[in-house]
């Protein structure tokens, strides 16, 4: 168990995911934590499932020596100019808010703190994420170790140089919902081919379920499991044959090079 005092500013859905994962793991003992959240049913709700301690104002949790932006991106600039004053050159400032870069967080800090910015994605909410850090200004190895511990928990990490976020953005931080997007499509496929919905929605799900868990067992390549699935002449052959000649692929590459694209423009 890590001996440092974690300040959590915003308890939304993402935050209490990282938090539940932290705890359940034996990384941080709840009475090291605490959220500042204005809305007092949400403080309440945290306080009471997580045993952490819950505040309204912000700059409690800004006075631990290790504090994670875990608000909207649209309010942080105004929440980070908050607390400036209470960030020491030693604290560990982690940022979760999307498409804001360690450069713009450095400036509402006033040069203030040492910054890691984290890319997770929503799976963590089932301790399946994935998350990718980057250090920002002055820190180092030991920062990101923390970081390390606090997302390890919940799911996979990896350490990326900031520059290549927007592509983590595009690849694992949207990539749910592809997934999500692909299994819509099989089920409806599959009422259409006269199975109930109830039923193509199990088939779809676990399919797709099973199939990631055998490239993660496995450690073969998406190409080599498709090969072995694909017999000549046969379903699978016709089915990929008519998404290779619908440009399917070709979509999705467009697709992730589109997000990254968005998310370049969010942090400008």
């Amino acid at each position: 168990m890590t001996d440092y005092k974690l300040g959590v500013i915003g308890g939304g859905a993402m935050a209490e995911a990282i938090l539940r994962g932290v705890i359940d793991a034996g990384q941080l003992a709840p009475e090291t934590i605490v959220v500042s959240e204005p809305q007092g049913q949400r403080r309440s709700e945290l306080s009471g499932q997580l045993g952490v301690s819950c505040e309204a104002d912000n700059a409690i949790a800004a006075s631990c020596p290790c504090v994670m932006l875990a608000v909207k991106p649209q309010v942080l600039a105004g929440v980070v100019e908050g607390i400036a004053q209470l960030i020491t050159d030693e604290t560990v400032v982690i940022s979760i808010a999307a498409g804001v870069t360690t450069e713009k967080i450095d400036g509402y800090l006033a040069g203030r703190g040492r910054i890691v910015r984290v890319m997770p994605n929503t799976p963590i909410l089932v301790g399946s994420g994935v998350s990718a850090l980057s250090a920002g200004p002055r820190s180092g190895e030991a920062d990101l170790a923390i970081a390390n511990d606090i997302f390890s928990a919940g799911g996979k990490t990896c350490q990326v140089d900031e520059s290549l976020i927007d592509a983590v953005t595009a690849v694992s931080g949207s990539g749910p919902a592809y997934f999500f997007y692909m299994i819509e499509a099989m089920i409806d496929a599959g009422v259409a081919e006269g199975l109930d919905a109830a039923t193509a929605s199990k088939l779809a799900v676990e399919t797709c379920a099973g199939a990631a868990k055998l490239l993660q067992v496995t450690g073969e390549s998406p190409q080599a499991l498709r090969a072995k699935v694909t017999s000549k002449g046969g379903t699978t052959q016709r089915a990929i044959e008519t998404m290779d000649s619908a440009g399917v692929k070709d979509a999705i590459f467009t697709a992730v090079r589109a997000a990254a694209a968005r998310s370049r423009e969010l942090s400008e």
